[in-house]
């Protein structure tokens, strides 16, 4: 019998960290630990109304360390000595401040409370303003260094943050020597990481959010920048000039993370990238097919044999990078940035009379009170899509854009809102969150449309994540809005999953990161078919959303008049 080998999957979320114990030779996931971010639940070193949410590193270091040892403590005393190799996704582009040695600003003296020390989260969107300046910038050059990002930058994105933070915070300027994404810096650590010039960059977070291409060498040249910018002077030279696929290795786990997760020092750590391209992975995706991973936000991901793309460029998305998903095939990305949060917010809202009201109560004792509170809330969404799934569906009614967080793709611009319309004394909860849900659909239909529109089939889609598993409600509203059928993939936890089979890879127990999916891959177990005469109607609904959402959008000043300001 083949000795068992099994490998670590990390998948870092918005809210939470997971670590997947999976055995490598069949693809059984044996234990599993989540850890949810303590100074992130309370809130701290954000600021909503200003679009602000940082993250703290112990948060993620804390969490890394909790999750494994909880895995192997659950898994017993014999599996340690068989694991081989770590592997680590994380959202992006979340971006940290470090100096030379690769350490945060946020973990030396004088900078333990300044969230600008801190990792800037994917879903920020303080730097606007910078992003627009980026995209106004790049008109100056004969080469367009955004072709392969869309063509749009995103506040949402690497240099835009960095430009931000430089500006807003010099004792920060002062100290920062190099700029890393998250998904980068946990390897780093994981291998005793001593110089950021030795850390080994993802070409997922690189191509995707960096503006790097193998076509002008890397990055953009030092002029690009400094000619935006002074303040970004020297950047180029202290970031990277490489960048590696995820199926290589990022090192060998150190002394002392040995010693702290109770493992070898045999074990490999993989190059890191974002969770929707590893995810993809987890879920087993195919060419042409979109892995939709649908959690807070969505990150949609397509790939495709780099010899039938050619050059094709898909105007719009959040980047086409070789590699960034699967070695030898174009990795397409796009998404919403509102996704599950769209709902939460109104769940939020429905809340507010429980949480500033009920709580006052002098009826009943303060702990009763909390748990009918967390009872009633956690019973809020399950209820409301009863209820919306209840209802008849017309063309008229209800009409909601999904852009509560700005928009992420086609065409990336923060700057746009959410819009509710078409109500009357008869909306109710359940009318209006259908309406939200149809709007999220609606969103992913457009996604769908611009790649196919710029000459990119798509065959299907591939669901994946806590939305796809627990609301059939949500998935079956999809299948019929996009006139597809969506499979679910059967893991709970694809993106954990996705990077275990890299670190599988990594470590040489497979060849390649296809022979680690169909051996490990664990299939689908939920296929949702388009109903016909549904289809129809929401075909009808969904021109009527184009039209609010570009009324929405003339309302609001443009990324280039932003710009001038």
């Amino acid at each position: 019998m083949k000795e068992n080998q099994y490998v670590i999957g990390v998948d870092y979320g918005t809210d939470s960290v997971r670590s997947l114990l999976v055995n490598a030779n069949t693809g059984q996931e044996i234990a599993a630990s989540v850890f949810y971010y303590p100074r992130w639940k309370k809130g701290l070193y954000c600021d909503a109304a200003a679009n602000q949410f940082r993250q703290h590193p112990l948060d993620y270091v804390e969490g890394l360390e909790a999750t494994i040892k909880d895995c192997l403590a659950k898994a017993g005393p014999e599996v340690a000595a068989q694991v081989r190799a770590i592997s680590v996704d994380t959202t992006g582009s979340t971006p940290i401040a470090v100096d030379e040695s690769g350490t945060p600003l946020c973990l030396l003296p004088g900078f333990e409370e300044n969230p600008n020390a801190m990792f800037v989260l994917w879903k920020d969107h303080t730097s606007v303003q910078e992003a627009a300046e980026i995209n106004m910038h790049a008109e100056k050059f004969n080469i367009n260094y955004l072709q392969y990002v869309g063509g749009i930058y995103s506040s949402e994105w690497f240099w835009a943050k960095l430009l931000h933070i430089l500006r807003v915070d010099e004792k920060v300027r002062n100290a920062c020597y190099s700029w890393v994404e998250h998904c980068d810096w946990i390897p780093y650590i994981l291998t005793g990481g001593q110089q950021v010039s030795e850390m080994k960059r993802s070409i997922c977070a690189a191509g995707h959010k960096a503006l790097y291409a193998a076509e002008w060498g890397g990055l953009p040249p030092e002029d690009f920048f400094t000619s935006l910018d002074p303040l970004l002077q020297g950047f180029t030279q202290r970031l990277f000039a490489d960048a590696s696929c995820s199926n290589k290795a990022a090192g060998i786990i150190s002394q002392e993370w040995a010693n702290r997760l109770g493992l070898t020092t045999n074990v490999v750590i993989g190059v890191g990238a974002f969770d929707c391209h590893m995810g993809a992975v987890g879920g087993q995706i195919e060419p042409y097919y979109i892995s939709k991973v649908m959690g807070t936000s969505t990150c949609d991901i397509l790939v495709a044999p780099v010899e039938e793309v050619k050059d094709t460029l898909v105007k719009g998305i959040c980047g086409q990078v070789p590699g960034s998903v699967i070695p030898g095939m174009i990795g397409m990305e796009a998404g919403q940035s509102a996704f599950g949060d769209a709902y939460a917010w109104f769940k939020n809202v429905l809340a507010w009379p429980m949480q500033n009201i009920l709580s006052q109560s002098k009826l009943v004792d303060a702990d009763t009170i909390k748990k009918l509170i967390e009872e009633a809330t956690e019973k809020i969404i399950p209820e409301l899509s009863k209820q919306a799934a209840a209802l008849s569906l017309e063309e008229d009614g209800e009409l909601a854009v999904d852009w509560f967080n700005g928009r992420r793709t086609p065409d990336a611009n923060q700057l746009l809102t959410g819009a509710l319309t078409g109500l009357n004394l008869g909306s109710d909860a359940p009318r209006i969150f259908r309406s939200i849900v149809e709007a999220t659909c609606f969103g992913a239909k457009a996604i769908v449309e611009r790649f196919v529109d710029e000459g990119i089939p798509v065959k299907g889609l591939i669901a994946l994540g806590g939305v796809a598993k627990k609301s059939p409600f949500i998935m079956q509203m999809m299948a019929d809005v996009i006139n597809m059928p969506i499979r679910v993939h059967k893991s709970e936890q694809t993106c954990a999953l996705g990077a275990a089979m890299f670190a599988a890879t990594a470590a040489g127990i497979y060849q390649n990161v296809e022979q680690a999916m169909e051996v490990m891959g664990q299939g689908f177990d939920a296929e949702y078919y388009p109903n016909s005469e549904r289809a129809v109607i929401y075909a009808k609904r969904y021109l009527q959303y184009k039209e609010l959402g570009g009324f929405v959008e003339n309302q609001i000043p443009s990324v280039s008049e932003l710009a001038a300001v």
